[in-house]
């Protein structure tokens, strides 16, 4: 049976970009594991579930299989989990994932094992995007150099934090996905005039934003098929 990792953040998750792949990937027959840092339920970003911000149907959606998916309600230890026993990693998005996935060595280590030994694939959706920001291969490369990859882009930061960088919810952003990606030799296209944006570059599929959930959840499944 085809499986995959999800690896979800503890500090704000953004709900689509979770539950869209999650569901998608459950319906077609994937079986999934869900992990966190530290072993501890994800928390969901409560504007990803505020019905204002996001319709009342779809917030809904979200805090239903947030709170009754086994799965996600009881996740592995990261550390603990090898994710060379599965057929792909998936990172959903979310502001949060700035404070742990992104920078998380055993985060880092999935990725490589999905992307650069080529057993694997790996979607990467939105702020997460900027782990690739931080992972190096063997030979100190940033994995992520000469890829093309789509994400967050600066534009839409720029409507969402203040001129100190501070959130709304007070945090202060430690990065712009943007930024740290090109820095790391990225190939940036995050499309802003098209509705959706997912980019493949070999094993690496990487997804702009919560509109882009969904199609990047279906472009990693039809990469799985090919295999």
């Amino acid at each position: 049976m085809t499986s995959a990792l999800f690896i979800v953040s503890e500090h704000g998750y953004w709900g689509e970009e979770c539950i869209e792949p999650l569901t998608s990937l459950t319906d077609a027959g994937v079986d999934i594991t869900v992990a966190t840092p530290t072993g501890g339920v994800p928390v969901v970003d409560e504007r990803s579930v505020d019905p204002e911000n996001v319709g009342e149907e779809l917030a809904e959606h979200v805090m239903d299989v947030h709170e009754n998916d086994e799965r996600l309600q009881n996740p592995e230890k990261l550390g603990q989990v090898d994710a060379r026993e599965y057929d792909a990693v998936v990172f959903p998005g979310g502001h949060g994932t700035e404070w742990d996935i992104n920078q998380d060595r055993h985060a880092r280590q999935a990725l490589l094992q999905a992307v650069a030994g080529g057993e694997g694939k790996a979607l990467v959706v939105c702020h997460a995007v900027g782990i690739l920001g931080f992972t190096r291969e063997a030979d100190g490369s940033f994995l992520v150099d000469g890829r093309n990859v789509t994400g967050f882009p600066n534009e839409w930061e720029e409507g969402i934090v203040d001129d100190d960088d501070l959130m709304p919810d007070g945090r202060k952003l430690p990065y712009w996905v943007e930024d740290e990606v090109k820095a790391a030799g990225g190939v940036w296209d995050a499309e802003l005039d098209a509705d959706t944006s997912v980019t493949v570059d070999g094993d690496l599929i990487t997804a702009r934003g919560p509109g882009s959930s969904a199609e990047g959840a279906q472009t990693l499944l039809d990469e799985l098929d090919a295999l």
